[in-house]
């Protein structure tokens, strides 16, 4: 998968703002976009060339939710961006990855997404973002 990199690093929280602040501050770091979406508050913030992407439910059912109940608050998963998410699948799927997205569905910012499944990926939920 060549043409790949690193887009953000995603982040389960209860409080977005208490960690918003604490980013801010402690990294230089700057709000670049916040929605409301799948039912959860989402803010990306800018470090660098990448960003941290906060997330917290707004709702007691949902993915983020469930993790925070499961696991509690930290890295939720990595996100790497890729120019053609159909090939990146593709080739994941080539190479025995299995996919928790067969096919790209919208995410935040209106960005076409896809997870790979933590049990092929070191226990690590990737996921593909095509801008």
């Amino acid at each position: 998968m060549t043409g790949t990199s690193l887009d953000h690093v995603g982040i389960a929280t209860e409080d977005l703002d208490e960690l918003s602040s604490l980013y801010t501050e402690l990294f230089g770091a700057e709000v670049a976009h916040t929605e409301t979406f799948d039912g959860m508050q989402v803010e990306f913030l800018a470090v660098g060339d990448t960003y941290f992407e906060l997330l917290e439910p707004l709702e007691p059912e949902g993915a983020i939710a469930s993790y925070l109940d499961r696991e509690g608050p930290g890295i939720h998963h990595v996100a790497v961006a890729t120019p053609d998410i159909e090939a990146s699948l593709a080739t994941a799927a080539e190479m025995g990855v299995e996919l928790i997205d067969e096919t790209p569905r919208e995410g935040a910012w209106g960005h076409d997404v896809a997870f790979l499944h933590p049990r092929s990926t070191g226990g690590v939920l990737f996921e593909f973002v095509e801008h």
